[in-house]
């Protein structure tokens, strides 16, 4: 099924389906957080998945997926990437460092130009395990350019370091549900403002409980999200019905437009 309301469009379907959706070079960024494939990798190292965090990475759809059969995924949704962005159009991809050589060279398959590996530092996380070992406070991110090397890059003549450091998602965010992996709308909106401009065509393939297109919205930004579990894309709409009050229409799948 597909959702419109003014500049939105919200998919609720496998990721690789909606984008065959969406036309040829009409997107100006991808801001994504897509499984990191790590379910079995940490039950092999026999940690309690239900103990670190109820429900996990194993929500997201991917992340029990053979090794193997996950990069094929990945492979298929970079391939779906560079043909609907925009030339110089730009890719932000949350990622396990475990996994950022990987996606560089899938990537690189696709003629999707690696500019950078950031670092996104949470100021409070979870303390699990604290008198074990280091407490887990930062996840990978990396930057990519489509049909070229650079793109739009709203500095203001200020230096930007690929350090970015926020808290977590507050309560405020979550007051409708919270995602497992959900990212603060503080820290979607850095990438937004810098590597978009208004009336931009922003889209969020795993889009979970919608901060992209929150943080969209409220910065005059279009926006294209895929959501394969319907209860995220409830949660995703109440959200982005609180920056503003119209309805969502339900519309066909035939047309790769953006209402």
């Amino acid at each position: 099924m597909v959702y419109i309301k003014q500049t939105i469009k919200l998919y609720n379907q496998n990721c690789l389906d909606a984008l065959k959706e969406i036309e040829d070079e009409s997107v100006d960024l991808i801001l994504t957080d897509p499984p990191y494939n790590l379910g079995n990798f940490m039950r092999g190292r026999q940690t309690n998945l239900k103990k670190m965090r109820e429900n996990f990475f194993g929500d997201a759809g991917w992340d029990d997926m053979d090794f193997d059969d996950w990069t094929k995924s990945m492979y298929l949704f970079f391939s779906q990437a560079q043909r609907v962005l925009k030339k110089k159009g730009a890719i932000i991809m949350f990622m396990s460092l475990l996994r950022v050589e990987t996606m560089v060279e899938i990537a690189a398959k696709h003629k999707l130009y690696y500019k950078t590996t950031g670092v996104w530092h949470k100021k409070n996380p979870m303390p699990r395990n604290m008198n074990l070992h280091f407490i887990n406070s930062t996840e990978g991110w990396l930057y990519f350019i489509s049909k070229g090397r650079t793109g739009t890059f709203n500095n203001e003549g200020k230096a930007l370091h690929d350090f970015i450091e926020t808290s977590v998602a507050p309560a405020g965010e979550k007051k409708y549900g919270g995602h497992p992996t959900q990212k603060p709308e503080e820290l979607f909106e850095h990438f937004v403002r810098i590597l978009t401009n208004e009336n931009d065509v922003v889209l969020d393939p795993f889009m979970g409980s919608g901060t992209a297109g929150v943080v969209s919205k409220k910065n005059n930004r279009n926006f294209i999200g895929i959501e394969i579990d319907e209860k995220y894309l409830e949660i995703a709409k109440l959200r982005m019905n609180d920056v503003d009050n119209d309805r969502y229409e339900l519309a066909s799948s035939g047309s790769r437009r953006l209402s």
